[in-house]
């Protein structure tokens, strides 16, 4: 679990073709999904969008960083 102090989240775009057939098949023609991460590891969304992926973050008091 994050401590108040670290409210850092990391974004990372994902191929759809590496995400389970169940996940493909809810992409709707999209390449590349954006998955949110806390410091742990954790997936804590899977957007369609980076855009939205930073958004969604800094929404919820989060401080985004781009993962490559």
């Amino acid at each position: 679990m994050q401590t108040t102090e670290d409210r850092t989240v990391y974004i990372k775009s994902i191929p759809v073709t590496d995400l389970p057939s169940e996940v493909r098949a809810q992409a709707e023609g999209l390449e590349l999904l954006y998955a949110v991460h806390d410091a742990e590891g954790q997936q804590l969304a899977l957007v369609g969008d980076r855009k939205l992926a930073f958004t969604l973050a800094r929404q919820h008091d989060y401080a985004p960083v781009m993962v490559h």
